[in-house]
């Protein structure tokens, strides 16, 4: 079979090489499309996943077949269905809840215990680490009371503004006995 005077072997795979190059270019730059706020609510990945999956079993069939090119192309668009289907319930959406465990908000750091990396001058800025389950946090803090805070020390996080942590002087009584 012929489609738009090519055989139909060659649009599929034309298809597939696009697809691929285009899914790889969006996991690339697709941060950058999302950061802009040009992402919508449908998944390019599903959609082009879904056009590879298509084209790629298409191709196959179209080889290994002695089937009708229409009836190949119904069942590759229904095992690509299928998989894309597949792809997004067992990979896409548990990654991205994973994403979403891993990370942290500002307000679940207030109450939070650090230590100083680099000390805080009166009236001045230094840096805090805070362990997490995801790794390390270090941001930039003050002193709630306006007073030197050395480095090595730890600290009581009690208030957060503009990506600043407000800080104290924490002693645990654990470490004293």
């Amino acid at each position: 079979m012929t489609l738009f005077g090519y055989p139909i072997e060659h649009i599929y795979l034309g298809a597939l090489i696009l697809a691929g190059i285009l899914i790889i270019l969006y996991l690339f730059f697709g941060g950058v499309l999302e950061a802009v706020g040009e992402a919508s609510f449908i998944n390019p990945v599903l959609i082009l996943a879904w056009i590879i999956f298509f084209s790629a079993s298409g191709l196959i069939f179209e080889s290994i077949s002695t089937l009708s090119s229409v009836w190949v192309m119904i069942i590759s668009a229904m095992i690509a269905f299928l998989l894309t289907i597949l792809l997004n319930v067992f990979i896409l959406i548990p990654l991205a809840n994973a994403e979403h465990s891993l990370s942290y908000s500002e307000e679940s750091l207030i109450g939070r215990v650090g230590r100083i990396i680099i000390s805080i001058p009166e009236n001045g800025f230094g840096e805090v680490f805070i362990e997490s389950k995801s790794g390390m946090i270090t941001k930039p803090a003050t002193s709630m009371e306006n007073v030197a805070i050395a480095e090595g020390e730890q600290v009581l996080v009690l208030k957060i503004d503009k990506g600043v942590l407000y800080v104290i002087p924490y002693e645990n009584e654990l470490s004293n006995h």
